[in-house]
């Protein structure tokens, strides 16, 4: 029964994954016709993740110790087990931000065309392509907008593994344009829908919004101790939770 269910709750899944974007298409497909509508679609962006935690019987509990500030430019990190990652950053954060994610995700029908449009993809296997990110993600944020970036670098073949190490491309970036890190912990994602397949049910997923990390008085050569420091933030959290 076990399998049954996980089964037809990862069709549902994907169901709420395609739906609203089928239903909201023509006004999905205006609001990326020009740059400066992003944050219109950023806006349908956040409902559409709405529908779907909800939808699959996720209840987020946020516990915040910093508020963002409104037009703020942020650094949005996370641990990163699930695909559910993307929607509850989404839910989370109403400063409008350009996600940094793995090209493979462009492949999912109705999803990838929305994705592929309006996200940085990276090759993880192409120097060059990380070279292309960089280059666009500091355009979005020459532009105004934050970015999220997940520095574990994908999702942890080891599914016992609490965090794993961080890259130093995010915290590159942010020291580069004085932007703050913003850190969160997401607790129960991977619990809730992980990348196994027979795995996944409903329930709470615990979010820790901490402290912003400023880097205003930071240079390029701190960018591995901002990457540990953020981690060790993270790490903390999930090793003794405080929500």
């Amino acid at each position: 029964m076990r399998y049954i269910f996980t089964t037809l709750y990862r069709i549902w899944f994907y169901i709420l994954l395609a739906l609203p974007i089928v239903i909201m298409f023509p006004v999905l497909l205006i609001s990326i016709l020009k740059e400066s509508w992003y944050p219109f679609f950023f806006k349908l962006a956040r409902l559409w993740a709405t529908i779907i935690l909800f939808g699959m019987g996720f209840y987020p509990i946020i516990k915040r110790e910093e508020r963002f500030t409104k037009g703020q430019s942020y650094m949005f990190v996370s641990n990163h087990t699930s695909m559910t990652d993307i929607m509850l950053m989404l839910y989370v954060t109403r400063n409008p931000f350009v996600f940094v994610g793995k090209k493979e995700l462009s492949k999912i029908p109705v999803f990838g065309f929305f994705y592929k449009r309006t996200c940085i993809l990276v090759d993880r296997k192409s120097p060059k392509s990380r070279g292309n990110v960089f280059a666009r993600a500091q355009q979005k944020l020459k532009e105004g907008y934050g970015v999220c970036i997940f520095p574990e670098g994908g999702v942890p073949d080891d599914i016992s593994l609490t965090l794993d190490a961080f890259k130093d491309g995010a915290f590159r970036l942010a020291i580069e344009h004085q932007i703050p890190i913003a850190p969160m912990t997401f607790h129960d994602n991977k619990k809730r829908f992980s990348y196994q397949f027979f795995s996944g049910s409903p329930g709470k997923m615990r979010v820790k919004v901490h402290p912003t990390i400023p880097t205003r008085s930071l240079s390029p050569e701190d960018r591995k101790r901002l990457s540990a420091t953020t981690r060790a933030v993270i790490l903390a959290e999930l090793e003794q939770p405080t929500i």
